[in-house]
């Protein structure tokens, strides 16, 4: 290995560092740990056949030739993509920053304060132009949120009817992913043009604003649906452009329940499809019925207003299997991106960007009618629908000998979606393209009476930044009150927090891959479908899998994916009645929610006191279950941070009864070049990029999530209605609005694998078991390992048992977890699987000095609660309960009983480097007793 190898600079500790770290836990070899941690019947036999690493150098000059056989055009196809200009402040300053890009989830609020207060301003932009009380903080794409407020609107509707109405209008990958839902859900769905109206029973129904051809129609159409929902005990929800509703009455404003849609065309490029930000926005009465994150103001312990995320026990890591939905990670990076664009460009300049795009459509379709051409609608915003009977085909094929992409729709019609980088110019292309002149000439478009009349964006957070040092500083002042892996390690259990390097993620940005329509033609797109097969055919090598889709955009979506696929397969073995899911009692809780959502019932097996798997209660549960089984769910390594031994037995039983062995994923970093899912009784498996392969987290997304299956599982991988190509024919539908996700973010996967080779991902896996190892020996006479495995070895994380301290001394896990911010760290996970422990999983990127400074930080913590337990401070009075300590609270008045220095400065904090967290800790319970999920002037909430 040379020094200038990547994996030298992705694994944190050196050699020498490994050969101390492998000294205190007692091993001469990291071949000679694993073997020892990883049981003998699931360990690979041979190496893994990738191909050889590449320098960074070699692998960018790789994604350069992969680029160059995407060919960019003018896009304007719609359907729910448009180009858009990412302002350059915001993508050097947010998109390419790793403050903002390498942050977790802010379930640690205090040290998430920038993050929140972006999706603060996220949620307010939406909930304004929508016109409705309260948006949620992101939601996967706009089929998905689309498909997530038809299962709330089931959830609430006072109707007993079983069906849900779809406006023919209506994107058709929306129709797509609704169905796919639907059908595991038992939900039926009528798609129908609602101007012959509504059914007499139905539970909800869908519009779509403007609509996929661009229709709008009169102001008394939309009022009428709602007048006839209210009527019928259903609800009604609008799938509403939001550039649109700069120009447009607000879905709230004529009766919408729910508006839902995507963001994508404030500032976040084409991507082919993703990561985009989808939104979903409510009346009030039903925000504890939305799914997803939902950031919240409350107040910190002197009392000053602060941010944190709201009503989490409507969530899936609470609730389970009666979570509102399976979301767990969803778009927070391309939220904060739309929401800077609504802050950068402000009302005003949005309301502009939207009169542009209008007047050139306008103009367009103005044009094409004194040609000679009908234009089907009246009115319409920014799509113009052209009717040339036999001759679509040959204009389209014109404009793209013009650099232009068309939308075909059938023999007869042509759709042309103009967006915020249509000029002049191009519209005379467009016109060329069907031998028309470009005259100047516009038509009233906007139909009477549907013209916004009410104010929107007006706090002063999207009036204050006009200028380029305004937004800067704005941007800079943010990202200063998050903590994220650009200042310090980040040691979160099940979470994988580890190095996002700059050269895997270089390539996003790149026209070649951010400029391509997820619907453009396929030899436009040529780069990104070698690229999706060869990741497909790696990541199926490193799993032992036969067969990969990359279309699931987050890890809930791939569990969804995996069980839709055993669902299918049971159908089509006659055997529709197995639908029972075992899932252990340690499991993720997306994997019950995700069951519940593929339509099966949960069984819960139990776990022994080791933290395995009990095989007994497992076997008593499959004989009362035989018949009507369809699968278990277990993940591998186990939540408990240990290789189980009796994985392969496990298999056995449920295969023996009938049932598949779904293996999630999510701890695949401890399984590379060591083991594989596919080859030790998985027969199929989600994998998380945004863990193993180094998608960064982005402060709460976006990820994709892979579905892996064996041969027999393949024909029931998810497909796509407008690319034949994206899966099997007798796929379950789409899983996702775009045939492959999240398609723009899977090169730094492809760069990972790449760079790394087989040597480097099986040495990466086997430094993160030594860290753990490392971490778990060094704590152990501190803090009690809770579950170890064999040799009484742990896998890539451990738990560390604070109920006993708790029990004697008063002091808790979030008090451990919030002292440890005034160190300078960010806390493990909290409280899961166990309650009362804490989930350390320190990665192989963190170097022998971090991880040391983190045990030195917690050994130090464990003396401060041993002063609580001996009484020189009271629990409700110590450096642990009063933490974090703010800059603020070191110039107040003092009347602790300990010094400031303790405060602010424990041992081993450099002065020089400290992290100072922005807000005291933080009163959740008051938050979510007086929501408030907009943003007024925070001196509101200061009374």
């Amino acid at each position: 290995m040379t020094s200038t190898s990547f994996d030298d600079r992705h694994i944190g500790p050196s050699e020498s560092e490994q050969a101390k770290m492998l000294a205190e836990v007692g091993y001469g070899s990291l071949d000679a740990l694993v073997q020892a941690a990883v049981p003998s019947a699931i360990r690979v036999t041979r190496d893994l056949e990738l191909p050889p690493a590449a320098s960074e150098e070699d692998a960018i000059a790789e994604l350069r030739a992969l680029a160059a056989l995407n060919k960019p055009m003018t896009q304007m196809i719609g359907l729910g993509f448009h180009d858009t200009v990412t302002p350059a402040v915001i993508r050097r300053n947010v998109l390419e920053n790793p403050a903002w890009y390498t942050a977790y989830t802010p379930y640690q609020p205090e040290i998430s304060q920038g993050r929140l207060e972006a999706l603060l301003n996220f949620q307010t932009m939406v909930s304004e132009l929508a016109g409705l009380a309260t948006a949620n903080a992101s939601l996967l794409d706009e089929s998905t949120a689309v498909a997530e407020a038809v299962m709330l609107m089931r959830r609430v509707s006072k109707s007993k009817s079983n069906k849900v109405v779809l406006d023919a209008e209506c994107l058709p990958q929306t129709i797509a992913v609704v169905r796919t839902r639907a059908e595991a859900m038992g939900v039926e769905v009528e798609v129908r043009d609602l101007l012959t109206g509504l059914p007499e029973e139905f539970f909800g129904v869908v519009v779509q604003y403007p609509g996929a051809s661009g229709v709008l129609r009169g102001a008394g159409f939309y009022s009428a649906i709602s007048e006839t929902a209210k009527a019928a005990g259903a609800l009604y929800t609008v799938a509403a452009d939001l550039l649109a509703l700069t120009l447009i009455t607000a879905p709230g404003e004529f009766g919408a329940d729910i508006a839902a849609g995507s963001t994508q065309r404030f500032g976040v490029p084409l991507g082919y499809g993703g990561p985009h930000a989808g939104y979903m926005a409510v009346r009030t009465g039903l925000e504890r019925s939305l799914p997803g994150r939902l950031v919240g103001v409350s107040v910190d312990a002197d009392g000053n207003p602060a941010y944190r995320l709201a009503l989490q026990t409507r969530e899936q890591h609470i609730r389970r299997e009666k979570a509102t939905s399976n979301i767990c990670t969803a778009q927070v990076l391309p939220a904060v991106l739309a929401a800077m664009y609504a802050v950068y460009h402000g009302p005003d300049g949005l309301k502009r960007i939207a009169t542009r795009v209008h007047e050139l459509a306008a103009g367009l379709a103005g044009a094409l009618r004194a040609g000679g051409v009908e234009v089907v609608h009246e009115g319409f915003f920014d799509t113009v629908l052209a009717r040339m009977p036999g001759q679509a085909e040959a204009v389209v094929a014109v404009a793209r000998e013009n650099g232009i992409n068309l939308g075909p729709v059938d023999a007869d019609h042509v759709r042309i979606a103009v967006d915020e980088v249509t000029t002049p110019a191009i519209i005379a292309k467009v016109l060329n393209a069907f031998g028309i002149e470009n005259k100047a000439e516009s038509i009233q478009s906007l139909p009477t009476g549907l013209g916004r009349e009410s104010e929107y964006l007006t706090h002063e957070v999207f009036h204050s930044h006009r200028s380029e040092t305004a937004m800067l500083r704005y941007l800079r002042s943010l990202s200063d009150l998050d903590y994220a892996l650009d200042r310090g390690m980040i040691p979160l259990g099940s979470c994988t927090m580890k190095l996002n390097a700059t050269t895997e993620m270089e390539p996003i940005s790149w026209r070649e891959f951010a400029g391509i329509h997820p619907f453009a033609p396929a030899d436009q797109a040529e780069g990104y479908h070698v690229l999706v097969e060869q990741l497909s055919s790696w990541l199926a090598e490193v799993t032992g899998y036969d067969k990969v889709s990359l279309q699931p955009n987050a890890g809930s979506q791939g569990e969804l994916a995996g069980l839709l696929a055993i669902r299918a397969y049971h159908h089509a073995n006659g055997q529709a009645e197995r639908e029972v899911c075992l899932i252990p009692s340690s499991a993720h809780g997306t994997n019950a929610a995700s069951a519940v959502m593929a339509g099966m019932r949960v069984v819960v097996v139990k776990c022994t006191d080791e933290g395995n798997v009990d095989l007994e209660d497992l076997r008593a549960k499959v004989e009362a279950n035989r018949e009507t089984l369809s699968a278990i769910m277990v993940t591998y390594p186990s939540t408990h941070g240990v290789y189980e031994n009796g994985i392969d037995e496990l298999a056995k039983i449920v295969h023996d009864a009938g049932g598949q062995v779904y293996v999630d994923g999510a701890n695949l970093n401890a399984l590379l070049g060591l083991a594989k899912p596919g080859e030790f009784g998985g027969d199929v498996s989600h994998l998380n990029l945004h863990k193993t392969f180094c998608i960064p987290h982005g402060g709460g997304g976006p990820g994709v999530g892979p579905v892996a299956v064996r041969a027999h599982l393949a024909p029931y991988l998810p497909n796509h209605p407008l690319l034949e190509k994206a899966g099997p024919s007798t796929g379950v539908g789409p899983i996702s609005a775009a045939p492959y996700g999240s398609a723009s973010i899977l090169p730094i996967s492809w760069a990972y694998v790449r760079m790394m080779g087989a040597g480097g991902l099986t040495a990466a896996t086997q430094v993160a078991v030594l860290a753990a190892n490392y971490v778990a020996k060094r704590l152990n006479q501190h803090y009690p390992v809770l579950y170890t495995g064999q040799d009484g070895l742990v896998a890539h994380e451990c738990i560390l048992d604070l109920r006993g301290l708790t029990k004697e001394t008063g002091v808790s896990v979030d008090d451990v977890a919030k002292r440890l911010i005034d160190y300078g760290f960010h806390a493990p996970t909290m409280s899961f699987p166990v309650a009362g422990t804490l989930m350390v999983e320190p990665t192989e990127s963190e170097d022998l000095g971090e991880i040391d400074r983190f045990i030195a930080a917690m050994i130090a913590i464990r003396g401060e609660i041993d002063a609580v337990a001996q009484g020189k401070w009271a629990a409700d009075n110590s450096p642990l309960r009063n933490a974090p300590h703010t800059a603020e609270t070191l110039v107040g008045d003092w009347d602790l009983p300990y010094d400031r220095e303790l405060a602010v400065y424990p041992a081993g904090v450099n002065r020089k480097a400290k992290y100072w967290p922005p807000v005291r800790r933080i009163d959740g319970a008051r938050g979510d007793r007086n929501l408030v999920c907009s943003c007024p002037p925070l001196n509101a909430y200061e009374n």
